[in-house]
């Protein structure tokens, strides 16, 4: 039986003079170039143009970054956005917030659907919300693994054998601690695992918003509960009854219940009216 793991690892994966490569930045764009493979296979399988692989990954891009960057800001340092906005798009890079990505992703999709929703490529913004999560959530498991090898976003401490010591972060007091990015890792890969199996089994019949509903469901609400195991990001979330995170993620919850509900009774509808044809 372990005791504890001490988690000492570089968050640097090598340098070269002042030039550094992090573990995190590999793992986030990673979690891009594999999630366009995924859109890809999907596009190819359902015969969409695969001239638009390239428009969609820089709208994903585009919308991830900036909408990660404003909603860290807006959420957690709302303080620093008001006096200095060009430091949301401004290095160094520090803050991204998951609530703000989904945002923003969701922002970055509505707009591309509206120049791809036509009777010829028919890819709607639930249409192509309800592939892009599959990539998403693989892209959330990569990014909470940059998080782990930066020793950041730790959990309260604990007595469970698999307890990490971070010896890196020394913000903290360095005894065994909850390996939350640990958690939600895992937990985004086996969702982007269902969602890919439950959209293998239906395709082009997939009940349009049912993979973003169950999507928002197992993610935040997950979160949800994961916050209970982490120490609070910044000092004011200490007088609240619930953390920023808790707070977020529970309209998304419940945004992901309407579409699941939505999106099925939708589908028995239809199903419904073709038998009585």
């Amino acid at each position: 039986m372990l005791s504890y793991i001490i988690w000492d690892v570089n968050p640097e994966l090598f340098s070269i003079g002042s030039f550094s490569v992090r573990w995190y930045g590999l793992l986030f764009a990673l979690g891009f170039l594999l999630g366009q493979q995924i859109m890809l296979y999907i596009f190819k399988r359902e015969g969409k143009p695969i001239s638009d692989i390239d428009a969609l990954t820089l709208y994903m891009v585009i919308a991830t970054v900036l909408g990660a960057r404003i909603g860290h800001f807006l959420f957690y340092e709302p303080e620093v956005l008001f006096k200095n906005p060009l430091e949301v798009i401004l290095p160094p890079y520090r803050g991204l917030a998951s609530h703000g990505a989904t945002v923003g992703i969701l922002t970055g999709l509505w707009l591309y659907s509206r120049r791809k929703s036509s009777l010829a490529t028919q890819q709607t913004f639930l249409w192509v919300t309800d592939r892009i999560v599959i990539a998403v959530a693989l892209g959330g498991c990569f990014i909470r693994l940059g998080n782990l090898m930066n020793s950041e976003i730790v959990g309260r401490p604990t007595d469970v054998p698999w307890g990490f010591v971070f010896v890196n972060n020394t913000e903290y007091l360095q005894i065994p601690r909850h390996p939350a990015q640990l958690y939600e890792a895992i937990s985004c890969l086996f969702i982007c695992l269902f969602l890919f199996w439950f959209w293998n089994r239906y395709k082009q019949n997939t009940p349009r918003g049912s993979l973003l509903g169950i999507f928002l469901i197992g993610v935040f609400g997950l979160r949800f509960f994961y916050e209970f195991l982490k120490e609070d990001q910044v000092e004011f979330e200490k007088t609240l009854a619930l953390n920023m995170g808790q707070i977020l993620s529970i309209p998304a919850v419940l945004a992901g219940i309407y579409l699941l509900v939505v999106s099925f009774r939708k589908q028995a509808s239809l199903q419904s009216s073709g038998k009585n044809r």
